[in-house]
């Protein structure tokens, strides 16, 4: 391998709702006794998922799956309204770590379906998110993700409202939008896209760096549809040798000239590093970068209320001052070093 540059992609990595999720379910790992169960991956990525299971958690496709009485936690792409009030029957704490971003979009299908909308959602056919979203209001809701599908939509006598699956990238999106606009003139939309932010960041980093690239090396699992996006925007962007990757090892032997990394929001960022040790290019790394990112989303709710019964009880059985009592704050700890952690 002579790779003479590295053009590394930033905003790259987890994104805000993949923070909040991983340190969720690590503060779960470290605070209960294994197995905690967890519904669906916690994010879609090979490498968070293995390091979870080796530290006692189980991840399963129904709830029911979960003995009664153990913890459950829901994961990141959110859940049915079924599968959440079936959780919390059963489990004796349960946490849903449903990205903020997705809550939106359950809330807007909620309340256009509570008006006599008839929803059409852009969704991949059976991705965790999708079939979470549609459960809100099945019999309000027709999914579609390809022209030849809204074409397929009947006329429908309800007003249309159009929303859709926030990992999507906007190629994706923006045929279908046009059409379903065409279809049905006065379609509603929300006034703040339902595409999450973060997707759309990773893949304008990625192609402010495409046309200087010799090959592009996409991190990230094969089930992560913001990462598929990334590989495939890659490929129509005209860059002539795109490899996606789980982990280093990888890598294809034959890479040279400028290489373009960047990764999925699920990947953490300690691939990334393994893969610029294993590209070691001769002329340096050079960061790309086209915004900052500065979101948070706090932890779910219960764990911020357990979290601060914990301090309260700790100060008191201390001696300590209530007032001065210290204070979890994990604004400022990335997921990243947490999952490392894990592993020690």
């Amino acid at each position: 391998m002579s790779v003479d540059r590295v053009l590394l992609a930033e905003p790259r990595g987890f994104c805000a709702g993949v923070e909040m999720a991983i340190k969720a379910l690590a503060w779960m790992v470290r605070s209960f006794e294994p197995p905690i169960y967890c519904y669906h991956e916690i994010v879609h990525n090979q490498i968070v998922v293995e390091r979870f299971e080796r530290l006692g958690v189980v991840f399963v496709n129904d709830v029911s799956e979960a003995p009664p009485g153990r913890p459950i936690m829901l994961s990141a792409h959110g859940s049915a309204p079924e599968v959440v009030a079936a959780a919390k029957e059963r489990g004796s704490f349960v946490v849903d770590s449903v990205c903020p971003l997705v809550t939106k979009v359950h809330h807007e299908v909620k309340v256009r379906a509570g008006k006599g909308y008839r929803i059409v959602y852009v969704g991949h056919q059976g991705h965790e998110e999708a079939v979470g979203t549609m459960a809100v209001a099945p019999n309000s809701i027709s999914r579609v993700e390809s022209i030849e599908e809204v074409d397929q939509l009947p006329v429908f006598a309800e007003p249309v409202a159009l929303l859709a699956q926030t990992t999507l990238s906007h190629r994706d999106w923006e045929g279908v939008a046009v059409r379903v606009r065409e279809r049905f003139p006065d379609v509603w939309m929300p006034g703040r896209s339902d595409l999450c932010f973060a997707t759309t960041n990773r893949q304008s980093s990625l192609l402010a760096m495409t046309e200087r690239c010799d090959a592009i090396v996409v991190i990230g699992s094969s089930n992560s549809s913001n990462t598929r996006a990334l590989e495939q925007l890659a490929i129509e962007a005209g860059c002539a040798q795109v490899y996606r990757i789980n982990v280093a090892d990888q890598l294809p032997e034959g890479l040279s000239g400028t290489v373009g990394v960047t990764a999925g929001a699920s990947a953490p960022e300690e691939l990334v590093q393994a893969v610029l040790e294993r590209l070691a290019p001769t002329g340096g790394i050079e960061v790309v970068r086209i915004t900052e990112e500065d979101e948070y989303f706090p932890p779910p709710r219960n764990i911020r209320e357990l979290q601060s019964s914990i301090e309260l009880a700790s100060t008191m059985l201390l001696g300590g001052s209530l007032l001065a009592r210290p204070v979890m704050e994990d604004r400022n700890l990335p997921a990243s070093e947490v999952l490392a952690a894990l592993a020690n």
